[in-house]
């Protein structure tokens, strides 16, 4: 699977220098000068002028710039930071958290969905269940996954294998990351309402630790069905609200131009939700979003899961079970009385 290096650091023999990321609108200044860190890589490639001093300051300032313009995102601009085509997606943190990763697919009734991707894997040593929502890196990637929207049958092969875990005494590991659940016509039909909600009712009735991690997007009741969790970590610039701000935007107010007034009504960001006690951890990401370091935030995602599993496997099944309703009944409670 391809992977983006780390950001661009100093070399001093400039020999080979890692792809710049596809840039967000607010990042323009930072593309630009990052393409003049490309033009100068070249002349020097070329031996034709001797500048690395003034790439390494070109680099610094680089730097600085991404902490300055990452230090104060607006809302709006971390739902675009969560959507970038770049951004790891679930298969990818599969791949780098957990090891000897075995799929299972299907819904033991109707298909398999492929939005919803999911099985067995050991994460340092012990057996899990890992579930994630995929939307793919291409275009044929993303057509193959449904862009991360789930159907039914994709919640259904979720609740499947929760209830596998918990027959077995596993935790259930899952990666959210989808713009919501798939509204087609056909999915109405089969019962897309009842599914994430029998997905969500599963959840919270499971007796095996969970742990919910929203990776990019968490949108709606699709990413609630895999994130009514006993620990919910949620990535720096990651979103998570009922809907998106497009949609809120379109209801509201009939004008969905005025999404970045809806990004900023909605509080979807991790620092608000954190603030409303909605999620339980904030895992940082590398400057510039997880897509400059994938390294660096798979790391940081094992460590975080890591260290909310250690906790709860010190409770026994039933504990967890009544400490997850209870965390969820409490929403909103915040401030009253």
């Amino acid at each position: 699977m391809r992977r983006l290096s780390r950001p661009i650091e100093f070399l001093p023999e400039f020999a080979i220098l890692p792809p710049m990321p596809a840039f967000l609108e607010f990042e323009k200044p930072i593309a630009e000068l990052e393409g003049k860190i490309e033009e100068l890589r070249h002349l020097t490639d070329g031996g034709a002028l001797n500048i690395a001093e003034e790439v390494g300051r070109m680099q610094e300032k680089v730097e600085r710039m991404l902490r300055t313009t990452y230090a104060k995102l607006t809302p709006w601009q971390k739902v675009l930071v969560a959507r970038h085509p770049e951004r790891p997606h679930a298969l990818e943190y599969i791949e780098n958290l957990f090891e000897d990763y075995l799929p299972l697919a299907g819904d033991r009734a109707f298909a398999e969905d492929r939005a919803i991707v999911g099985g067995l894997a050991r994460f340092d040593g012990r057996s899990v269940v890992v579930i994630g929502n995929e939307k793919g890196h291409d275009t044929e990637s993303r057509l193959t996954h449904n862009f991360g929207m789930a159907r039914p049958e994709g919640y259904r092969k979720a609740m499947r294998l929760m209830r596998l875990a918990e027959r077995f005494g596993l935790p259930v590991v899952t990666l959210v990351d989808t713009s919501g659940a798939y509204p087609g016509k056909g999915a109405e039909e089969r019962g897309q309402a009842e599914a994430i909600a029998r997905s969500i009712e599963t959840c919270l009735d499971l007796e095996t630790p969970l742990i919910g991690v929203v990776i990019g997007e968490g949108g709606s009741g699709g990413a609630i069905a895999l994130a009514a969790a006993n620990r919910v970590l949620m990535l720096e610039h990651a979103v998570y609200s009922v809907i998106s701000p497009e949609g809120c935007a379109s209801i509201l107010w009939r004008d969905s131009d005025v999404a970045q007034d809806a990004a900023e009504a909605l509080k979807l960001t991790a620092q608000d939700l954190l603030d409303l006690e909605v999620i339980d951890a904030i895992v940082p990401e590398p400057v510039g979003g997880a897509h400059r370091d994938k390294d660096l935030i798979f790391a940081n995602v094992k460590a975080a899961i890591a260290a909310a599993l250690e906790t709860l496997l010190k409770s026994d099944g039933p504990v967890l079970r009544k400490q997850r309703r209870e965390k969820f009944l409490a929403m909103g409670q915040k401030g009253l009385g």
